[in-house]
Protein backbone atom coordinates (compact mmCIF):
# COMPACT_ATOMS: atom_id res chain seq x y z
CA UNK A 1 0.00 0.00 0.00
CA UNK A 2 1.38 3.41 -0.96
CA UNK A 3 1.98 5.82 1.94
CA UNK A 4 1.68 9.59 1.56
CA UNK A 5 3.49 11.46 4.36
CA UNK A 6 2.82 15.00 5.58
CA UNK A 7 4.38 17.14 8.28
CA UNK A 8 0.99 18.45 9.36
CA UNK A 9 -2.67 17.94 8.47
CA UNK A 10 -5.85 19.03 10.17
CA UNK A 11 -7.09 15.44 9.88
CA UNK A 12 -5.65 12.52 7.95
CA UNK A 13 -9.13 11.05 7.65
CA UNK A 14 -10.85 14.19 6.38
CA UNK A 15 -8.01 14.74 3.91
CA UNK A 16 -8.26 11.18 2.61
CA UNK A 17 -12.06 11.30 2.38
CA UNK A 18 -11.85 14.50 0.31
CA UNK A 19 -9.23 13.06 -2.05
CA UNK A 20 -11.17 9.81 -2.48
CA UNK A 21 -14.41 11.66 -3.22
CA UNK A 22 -12.84 13.94 -5.83
CA UNK A 23 -10.93 11.09 -7.45
CA UNK A 24 -7.45 12.44 -6.71
CA UNK A 25 -6.59 9.29 -4.75
CA UNK A 26 -7.84 5.72 -5.08
CA UNK A 27 -7.80 2.74 -2.73
CA UNK A 28 -5.63 1.18 -1.48
CA UNK A 29 -3.80 4.21 -0.11
CA UNK A 30 -2.54 5.44 3.27
CA UNK A 31 -2.01 8.99 4.57
CA UNK A 32 0.15 9.73 7.63
CA UNK A 33 0.97 13.02 9.35
CA UNK A 34 3.61 13.91 11.94
CA UNK A 35 1.15 16.38 13.46
CA UNK A 36 -2.64 16.45 13.42
CA UNK A 37 -4.33 19.70 14.43
CA UNK A 38 -8.04 18.86 14.16
CA UNK A 39 -8.37 15.10 13.95
CA UNK A 40 -11.77 13.44 14.14
CA UNK A 41 -12.61 10.91 16.83
CA UNK A 42 -15.79 9.05 17.71
CA UNK A 43 -18.98 11.12 18.05
CA UNK A 44 -17.18 14.02 16.29
CA UNK A 45 -14.75 14.44 19.18
CA UNK A 46 -11.32 15.83 18.32
CA UNK A 47 -8.12 13.80 18.25
CA UNK A 48 -5.15 16.07 17.75
CA UNK A 49 -1.53 15.84 18.77
CA UNK A 50 2.06 16.69 18.01
CA UNK A 51 5.06 14.97 16.51
CA UNK A 52 6.03 11.67 18.09
CA UNK A 53 2.53 10.23 18.04
CA UNK A 54 0.93 8.19 15.26
CA UNK A 55 -1.84 9.63 13.10
CA UNK A 56 -2.85 7.90 9.89
CA UNK A 57 -5.79 6.94 7.71
CA UNK A 58 -6.05 4.37 4.98
CA UNK A 59 -8.56 3.42 2.31
CA UNK A 60 -9.23 -0.16 1.21
CA UNK A 61 -11.65 -1.67 -1.25
CA UNK A 62 -14.37 -3.66 0.48
CA UNK A 63 -13.91 -6.48 -2.05
CA UNK A 64 -10.35 -6.96 -0.80
CA UNK A 65 -11.44 -7.53 2.79
CA UNK A 66 -12.21 -10.99 4.20
CA UNK A 67 -15.58 -12.25 3.00
CA UNK A 68 -16.66 -13.09 6.55
CA UNK A 69 -16.01 -9.59 7.95
CA UNK A 70 -19.23 -7.88 9.15
CA UNK A 71 -18.80 -4.29 7.94
CA UNK A 72 -20.48 -3.02 11.10
CA UNK A 73 -17.50 -4.45 13.01
CA UNK A 74 -14.78 -3.10 10.73
CA UNK A 75 -13.46 -0.82 13.48
CA UNK A 76 -13.07 -3.82 15.80
CA UNK A 77 -11.18 -5.63 13.03
CA UNK A 78 -8.81 -2.76 12.20
CA UNK A 79 -8.32 -1.83 15.88
CA UNK A 80 -7.51 -5.34 16.98
CA UNK A 81 -4.75 -5.66 14.39
CA UNK A 82 -3.22 -2.46 15.79
CA UNK A 83 -3.63 -3.79 19.33
CA UNK A 84 -1.64 -6.90 18.43
CA UNK A 85 1.17 -4.75 16.97
CA UNK A 86 1.28 -2.51 20.04
CA UNK A 87 1.24 -5.49 22.38
CA UNK A 88 4.62 -6.52 20.98
CA UNK A 89 6.01 -3.21 22.29
CA UNK A 90 4.09 -2.74 25.52
CA UNK A 91 2.17 -5.02 27.87
CA UNK A 92 -1.45 -4.71 28.96
CA UNK A 93 -2.75 -3.29 25.69
CA UNK A 94 -6.34 -4.21 25.02
CA UNK A 95 -9.30 -3.16 22.88
CA UNK A 96 -12.33 -1.63 24.57
CA UNK A 97 -15.48 -2.23 22.54
CA UNK A 98 -15.66 -1.20 19.85
CA UNK A 99 -12.77 1.08 18.88
CA UNK A 100 -10.75 2.38 21.85
CA UNK A 101 -7.18 1.23 22.50
CA UNK A 102 -6.29 1.01 26.19
CA UNK A 103 -3.21 0.35 28.28
CA UNK A 104 -4.50 -0.97 31.58
CA UNK A 105 -7.18 1.60 32.52
CA UNK A 106 -5.94 4.46 30.31
CA UNK A 107 -7.08 5.23 26.78
CA UNK A 108 -4.10 5.69 24.48
CA UNK A 109 -5.67 5.49 21.03
CA UNK A 110 -8.73 4.96 18.91
CA UNK A 111 -10.13 4.07 15.51
CA UNK A 112 -12.91 5.45 13.36
CA UNK A 113 -14.15 3.90 10.11
CA UNK A 114 -16.36 5.35 7.38
CA UNK A 115 -17.83 3.77 4.25
CA UNK A 116 -17.82 5.62 0.95
CA UNK A 117 -19.42 3.61 -1.86
CA UNK A 118 -17.36 0.40 -2.03
CA UNK A 119 -14.45 1.78 0.00
CA UNK A 120 -13.73 1.75 3.74
CA UNK A 121 -11.68 4.62 5.14
CA UNK A 122 -10.15 3.95 8.54
CA UNK A 123 -8.42 6.53 10.72
CA UNK A 124 -6.23 5.50 13.67
CA UNK A 125 -4.58 7.67 16.28
CA UNK A 126 -2.19 6.37 18.95
CA UNK A 127 -0.38 8.42 21.60
CA UNK A 128 3.06 6.84 21.44
CA UNK A 129 5.40 9.32 23.08
CA UNK A 130 3.43 12.36 24.20
CA UNK A 131 0.31 12.77 26.27
CA UNK A 132 -2.17 14.77 24.20
CA UNK A 133 -5.88 15.18 23.44
CA UNK A 134 -6.68 14.57 27.13
CA UNK A 135 -5.51 10.94 26.90
CA UNK A 136 -2.42 9.11 28.10
CA UNK A 137 0.63 8.02 26.08
CA UNK A 138 2.48 4.71 25.87
CA UNK A 139 5.87 6.45 26.18
CA UNK A 140 7.33 4.16 23.55
CA UNK A 141 10.69 4.95 21.99
CA UNK A 142 9.60 3.91 18.52
CA UNK A 143 9.35 5.82 15.26
CA UNK A 144 5.69 6.23 14.24
CA UNK A 145 6.47 5.47 10.58
CA UNK A 146 8.07 2.15 11.55
CA UNK A 147 5.02 1.17 13.57
CA UNK A 148 2.78 2.18 10.67
CA UNK A 149 4.80 0.04 8.27
CA UNK A 150 4.44 -2.96 10.57
CA UNK A 151 0.70 -2.37 10.88
CA UNK A 152 0.18 -2.20 7.13
CA UNK A 153 2.19 -5.38 6.64
CA UNK A 154 -0.08 -7.16 9.13
CA UNK A 155 -3.20 -5.69 7.53
CA UNK A 156 -2.03 -6.81 4.08
CA UNK A 157 -2.42 -10.42 5.22
CA UNK A 158 -6.13 -9.74 5.81
CA UNK A 159 -6.75 -12.28 8.58
CA UNK A 160 -10.30 -13.55 8.60
CA UNK A 161 -12.91 -12.13 10.95
CA UNK A 162 -13.10 -15.58 12.53
CA UNK A 163 -9.40 -15.39 13.40
CA UNK A 164 -9.67 -11.88 14.84
CA UNK A 165 -12.90 -12.55 16.73
CA UNK A 166 -11.62 -15.76 18.33
CA UNK A 167 -8.85 -13.70 19.96
CA UNK A 168 -10.99 -10.68 20.79
CA UNK A 169 -13.62 -12.83 22.49
CA UNK A 170 -10.98 -14.11 24.94
CA UNK A 171 -10.14 -10.63 26.21
CA UNK A 172 -13.64 -9.15 26.03
CA UNK A 173 -14.01 -9.63 29.79
CA UNK A 174 -11.78 -6.57 30.22
CA UNK A 175 -14.74 -4.42 29.13
CA UNK A 176 -16.54 -5.21 32.39
CA UNK A 177 -16.64 -2.10 34.52
CA UNK A 178 -16.44 0.23 31.51
CA UNK A 179 -19.08 2.10 29.54
CA UNK A 180 -19.80 2.75 25.85
CA UNK A 181 -21.70 5.54 24.13
CA UNK A 182 -24.71 3.96 22.44
CA UNK A 183 -27.45 6.00 20.75
CA UNK A 184 -26.37 9.08 22.65
CA UNK A 185 -26.40 7.35 26.03
CA UNK A 186 -23.62 6.00 28.21
CA UNK A 187 -24.28 2.29 28.69
CA UNK A 188 -22.55 -0.06 31.11
CA UNK A 189 -20.75 -3.03 29.56
CA UNK A 190 -20.88 -4.97 32.82
CA UNK A 191 -23.49 -7.45 31.59
CA UNK A 192 -22.97 -7.01 27.84
CA UNK A 193 -23.02 -10.22 25.78
CA UNK A 194 -20.66 -10.33 22.79
CA UNK A 195 -22.13 -11.94 19.67
CA UNK A 196 -20.29 -13.61 16.78
CA UNK A 197 -20.60 -10.59 14.48
CA UNK A 198 -19.11 -8.20 17.04
CA UNK A 199 -22.45 -6.75 18.14
CA UNK A 200 -23.59 -6.75 21.76
CA UNK A 201 -26.73 -7.57 23.68
CA UNK A 202 -27.29 -4.85 26.29
CA UNK A 203 -30.53 -4.67 28.27
CA UNK A 204 -32.05 -7.21 25.85
CA UNK A 205 -31.29 -4.92 22.91
CA UNK A 206 -28.86 -5.71 20.10
CA UNK A 207 -26.24 -3.01 19.56
CA UNK A 208 -23.90 -2.80 16.59
CA UNK A 209 -20.35 -1.51 16.70
CA UNK A 210 -20.54 1.05 13.90
CA UNK A 211 -17.95 3.79 14.48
Amino acid sequence: MEILSFNSLESTQLYLIKQIKNGTLTAPICVVAKEQTAGIGSRDNSWEGGEGNLFFSFAVNIEDLPKDLPLSSASIYFSFIMKEILKEKSEDIWLKWPNDLYQNSSKIGGTITKKIDNILICGIGVNLQKKSNLFEALNLNVEPINLLSKYLQALKKYPTWKQIFSLYRIEFYRNKGYFAHIDGELKSLEKAILLEDGSLIIDKKRVYSIR
